[in-house]
């Protein structure tokens, strides 16, 4: 298995040859996890693409994205 920190030293170089400001990999998982939330795609199923112990956890980090919503 690699080492986790490859991914991270693969990241800093591409961010530096594309010219573009580093972000950390937490912030990739919050933004894919918004974007399948503006997707519609059901949030059990986002639920268990993060990771989450339940959707419960995934309603509490991302109700801020659901119009209209009262979680």
């Amino acid at each position: 298995m690699q080492c986790p920190r490859n991914l991270v030293r693969v990241m800093k170089r591409i961010f530096k040859k594309a010219n573009v400001k580093p972000i950390r990999f937490h912030e990739i998982r919050h933004t894919h996890a918004s974007i399948l939330i503006a997707e519609g795609v059901d949030i059990v199923k986002i639920s268990d693409r993060l990771g989450h112990a339940n959707p419960r956890i995934t309603l509490e980090f991302y109700a801020h994205l659901f119009p209209n919503s009262h979680f």
